[in-house]
């Protein structure tokens, strides 16, 4: 008995000799927290391509903000390298932007789409704006395809790197630390910026940037646990009195004033605290200079080399995670889909071009293209998108942000030839069936212009369309008759046109007829020859009605300073009603008759190509031609008396009239005929971040009789094009200056015409009335 109390002391003794030894041995938890900072988070980076080099890999990763996306994704495996592989190949242009690209849009919305300066939301008998600046969308979807790896992840510790993203309770005004969950949700969370970008809606809460409350959150990984702390600071707390010299830089320091307040002592809890801050000269919005902050980044960092290699050195005894992005399908099975927060009105549309069906293959591309269809159709702010996974199962579901039934969107425009104006638009959804728009759009200014629209998708699929649409333009212009112009003549212009169409692709291609009904007048008071005789038209007016055939393909990628794409446009009308109703001052006979009836072709054709990303190709071809039919005895000439059904050509905006051309040079409709084409190259390079220079040479052709009179000398024209009588060479060159500004696109051409031979220029402000698409 004695000796087995004498063995089990001895035992007890030994294990508690033995247990400061296996304390020692135990391998110490490392953290690496990494701050907010906006586009200064880039600088982290080099930070992670450190540790990888030295073989430090973190038990721990807790980000905030900026820190919190690439915190995110390195905790899920991706490289530091890979990291910055990802960086490198964003256009952080179109990501911060939010919305698709026009070639997502539907074909039934391009012509509306980024017409305007500002939309609102008519909610409540009251217009209301987004809570915050930038749409989200863009930014959803790049780390939606990002994190596509671990979707059916939902305990972050179970990361290949465990992680935390650290949030702001604006409800409750509480520090959240989001430990599970989707990780998309959880970095969006984290990087909200308040104002900047929307809340995210998070356990019945509502979820801000974590940097309000903790831009550099090393006591969270000290709560939890961490006995080695890595800290990257690219926020640097409070701000000197000399820096607070503006209003963003003042905003900002109020609305994180409590997170720099921790700052200091929060450094302190670092083991190796890498210190960006003295070296970073951009600011939190800088993402368009995001390699010069990723160098500037490699400066602190490599200043702490030492202090790094040195714990590496002490956890090379231990045994390390070795953390890589898991491997999954690039496809996968979907099993349910969800859709919310979508309109009944809405809802069979939405479906039909995101077009999921169950128990379907699909690769994180195709949803996510199913989702930029969807946004295509300009019925959200934003759509989210929640994988639900449950017994290895993967269903979606679908949470629509969806704009107000009532939409309110206005513009400011100045250019050459109209002066000032501001365009007022309603857009109203649903209001006369499912799937339908309605719109009223007036352009309020010294010379007016309405357009009234209801359009309507239907079928089954969705593919077909149709639209109603009333055009009236109130102009003061000079016109153009016997080689000269006059000026201040009243043109008053009503446009009816009902169109019927099928989508072949939704958001690119379509076919269909039209009927349409245009009704001008002049009130010109100008000197016209007659045979021997001189008369003063009093007013001249012009009905015709017709239909057609047509064809158009957009895959346009913006609708301004596009650099990718292909536009064309090709239709066959026949005309059936061309009434001339004209009267004169000094002649008591009118004229009031029909002419010759006609067919018009017609093709718009227009090409980028990138050369290089700052260079592109501009390719543009117009075609369009009358073929009148015999004229009967009882009819006027079209070629004489046919002024309104002809082909009007010139000036630098597109109005929305089927007949107008622009040509760089000539002044607005300047130039009448009835046939034309013209070919014009251009290259459009972006030399220096909004701003644009585009050279540009056209060569044309115009005549003014019949079809077969043009194609004898069209390629060898003799005539003058001024004077309007015998087939003409049209020829213009110059250079538009652009620039990009908050108010629209900004242009300004300088260009030589021939015949004329000077200089022309126009200046084009703000988005304009009317737009072919």
């Amino acid at each position: 008995m004695c000796r087995k109390i004498k063995f089990i002391c001895l035992l007890f003794v030994l294990v508690f000799i033995q247990l400061p030894s296996n304390a020692q041995d135990k391998k110490p938890k490392v953290a690496l927290v990494l701050s907010g900072g906006g586009a200064k988070g880039v600088a982290h980076i080099p930070v992670l391509q450190k540790l990888d080099s030295l073989g430090i890999v973190p038990d721990l990763v807790v980000g905030t903000s900026m820190g919190s996306v690439v915190g995110g994704l390195y905790s899920m495996g991706y490289s530091g390298n890979d990291i910055a592989t990802i960086l490198n190949k964003l256009d952080w242009t179109n990501l911060l932007g939010g919305r698709v690209t026009l070639a997502r849009v539907g074909n039934e919305e391009k012509s509306e789409f980024d017409n305007y300066l500002v939309g609102l939301n008519w909610q409540n008998k009251k217009p209301t704006i987004s809570t915050g600046l930038l749409n989200d969308q863009n930014l959803r979807e790049l780390l939606a395809l990002l994190t596509y790896p671990v979707y059916g992840v939902h305990d972050f510790d179970k990361l290949p790197i465990p992680y935390r993203a650290i949030a702001t309770d604006i409800v409750h005004g509480n520090e959240v630390v989001i430990k599970g969950g989707s990780l998309l949700t959880a970095m969006r969370a984290s990087m909200s910026i308040p104002s900047v970008f929307k809340p995210v809606e998070y356990e019945e809460t509502l979820l801000v940037d974590g940097g309000v409350l903790n831009n550099f959150p090393t006591d969270i990984a000290k709560n939890l646990g961490a006995d080695i702390i890595i800290g990257s600071d690219v926020g640097g707390g409070l701000k000197p009195k000399d820096q607070l010299n503006s209003i963003t830089t003042i905003l900002f320091q109020t609305s994180m004033l409590v997170s720099s307040m921790k700052n200091p002592e929060n450094r302190k809890l670092c083991d190796v605290l890498v210190n960006h801050t003295p070296n970073l000269t951009y600011s939190t919005g800088d993402f368009n200079k995001s390699s010069f902050i990723y160098e500037e980044g490699k400066i602190a960092t490599n200043e702490q080399t030492d202090a790094l290699k040195e714990l590496a050195e002490k956890l090379k005894t231990f045994e390390q995670r070795k953390p890589k992005v898991p491997e999954v399908p690039e496809e996968f099975m979907l099993d349910t889909v969800v859709y919310k927060g979508i309109s009944k009105g809405s809802l069979n549309l939405v479906k039909s071009r995101i077009n999921f069906e169950s128990n379907t293959n699909y690769t994180p591309k195709e949803i996510v293209a199913g989702i930029d269809r969807a946004m295509g159709t300009n019925l959200f702010n934003q759509i989210v998108v929640v994988p639900k996974v449950k017994d290895g199962v993967l269903g979606l579901e679908i949470n629509g942000v969806e704009n107000s039934k009532y939409q309110v969107k206005l513009a400011l425009h100045y250019d050459t030839y109209r002066g000032l104006g501001a365009i007022l638009n309603y857009t109203g959804r649903n209001l006369l069936g499912n799937a339908s728009r309605s719109l009223f759009t007036l352009d309020i200014a010294e010379q007016p212009k309405l357009l009234l629209q209801h359009q309507k998708i239907f079928g089954e699929q969705h593919m077909w369309w149709w639209r109603a649409e009333m055009l009236w333009l109130k102009l003061k212009q000079k016109v153009y008759s016997d080689g000269y112009g006059v000026n201040g003549i009243n043109n008053s212009t009503f446009q009816f046109e009902y169109e019927f169409n099928r989508n072949i692709i939704p958001n690119k291609s379509y076919f269909g007829f039209s009927g349409l009904s245009k009704r001008l007048k002049l009130d010109p008071k100008i000197p016209v020859s007659k045979g021997s005789d001189t008369l003063i038209i009093d007013y001249y007016k012009f009905n015709n009605v017709l239909v057609d055939v047509h064809f158009n393909y957009n895959s346009f990628e913006e609708v301004f300073y596009c650099k990718r794409g292909t536009l064309l446009h090709a239709s066959l009308g026949q005309s059936l009603l061309h009434k001339v109703d004209e009267a004169y001052t000094n002649y008591q006979e009118k004229i009031d008759g029909s002419t010759n009836s006609y067919t018009n072709a017609i093709i718009r054709y227009e090409r980028r190509i990138p050369i290089k990303p700052a260079l592109t190709a501009v390719i543009n071809a117009k075609g369009a031609f009358t073929f009148e039919q015999s004229k009967r005895s009882n009819e006027l000439s079209f070629d004489e008396y046919g002024y309104g059904g002809k082909f009007f050509i010139g000036g630098d905006l597109n109005r929305g009239l089927y007949n107008t051309f622009t040509f760089n040079g000539l002044n607005e409709d300047e130039l009448s005929a009835t046939q034309f084409m013209a070919l014009s190259l251009g290259l459009q390079y972006n030399v220096i971040n909004k701003v644009y220079v585009k050279p540009h040479v056209s060569l044309g052709s115009v005549g003014f009789k019949g079809f077969t009179d043009f194609t004898d000398t069209a390629l060898s024209p003799k005539g003058s094009w001024s004077e309007a009588t015998d087939p003409s060479a049209l020829i213009s060159a110059g250079s538009t200056f652009s620039y990009r500004s908050l108010f629209g696109p900004i242009n300004l051409d300088v260009s030589w015409v021939n015949d004329l031979n000077q200089f022309r220029v126009f200046l084009g402000i703000g988005f304009q009335f009317g737009r072919f698409n």
